[in-house]
């Protein structure tokens, strides 16, 4: 080594591992990780939690409710918006129907009473008037009595609006108004109901429940995580491709898979791997390679009855058959 030029050297030292990988007689060997995916389902209300259904390690289906939170200030918005929609729809029916008869009826008594105010009135006056043209009243009796006829006029007239508007029914644009109110009512109502659906916390996919980070009785905060769900039947493994070996592995391989703990051997499919690459964690690869980039895979391990815990190590075989 001490005849080869120095830059020469260089290359040949960069070269080195990855004609180790080339030319080693058995498979290529990427490490990683068991991991799951998984879901966060965060409280979307500030209420106690008054029920908690699942525990942790429990397998749960989609829409299976979870965790339960208290309702009773929802309930009462909801009753509240419920009666003033009762209220309404109460008033646009008797709008529809037109008043009663015997509403009516009153209208025109009053309407009757106040015909027979107003004549008495008149000819109060018109004596008041006789009597003054004989100067044999007071002129202030005189004003007092047209001032009674004025206002017995104003009642009359007042009391036949009343009948008119009562025998006429609404109008269109009031109908329009009570209609236009009743919707608004209703989708206030149907927002408050979404609400508190929201004070339940279901599983929005088959599961298996990973964490319950409160208790019966605590109030989490808007946002709080309260339940963690790890999806599928399997874990997959996560491993960390080096570079010299991203071009020998696509998405559907298949290979083998080592579980720390397990006797046997697993297989595996490879679901994706990734094109952008990624600066390899410390425990991915040897001291020598640490420091190299490497691609993020992921693997699909295959016919294993039980579910396999999170977080244990494992080794990616790739077949002889891919090395180059």
């Amino acid at each position: 080594m001490t005849n080869i030029p120095s830059g020469r050297r260089a290359i040949l030292m960069m070269l080195a591992p990855m004609t180790l990988v080339g030319c080693s007689d058995q498979p290529p060997v990427i490490v990683g990780i068991l991991t799951s995916d998984r879901i966060e389902l965060v409280a979307d209300v500030a209420e106690p939690i008054i029920e908690i259904r699942v525990k942790e390690g429990d397998h749960v289906s989609t829409g299976q409710m979870l965790v339960r939170q208290d309702t009773r200030r929802i309930d009462a918005r909801l009753s509240e918006a419920q009666a003033a929609l009762q209220h309404l729809q109460a008033v646009l029916a008797e709008q529809q129907r037109g008043p009663r008869a015997e509403r009516i009826a009153a209208a025109r008594a009053v309407v009757t009473a106040d015909e027979l105010e107003w004549e008495f009135r008149e000819r109060e006056w018109q004596r008041q008037q006789v009597m003054n043209l004989r100067e044999l009243g007071e002129r202030a009796m005189l004003e007092q009595t047209r001032a009674q006829l004025d206002i017995a006029a104003a009642r009359l007239a007042a009391s036949r609006a009343q009948l008119a508007e009562l025998v006429a029914g609404v109008t269109v644009e009031e109908l329009d108004q009570t209609q236009a109110r009743i919707r608004q009512l209703e989708a206030q109502i149907a927002g408050l109901q979404i609400e508190k659906d929201r004070h339940q916390i279901v599983a929005t996919s088959d599961a298996q429940v990973d964490s319950l980070p409160f208790e019966a009785g605590e109030q989490p905060r808007k946002a709080d995580i309260v339940a963690v769900l790890l999806l599928g039947t399997q874990p997959h493994a996560r491993v960390y491709v080096p570079e010299a070996l991203r071009v020998q592995l696509n998405a559907g391989d298949r290979v083998t898979v080592h579980v720390d703990g397990l006797p046997q051997i697993l297989n595996g499919v490879v679901r994706r791997i990734a094109n952008e690459p990624a600066f390899t964690p410390y425990y991915s690869l040897t001291e020598r390679d640490r420091g190299r980039l490497s691609y993020i895979a992921e693997i699909v391990i295959e016919d294993f009855a039980r579910r396999l815990p999170d977080g244990v190590p494992v080794e990616v075989h790739l077949s002889p058959g891919r090395q180059p």
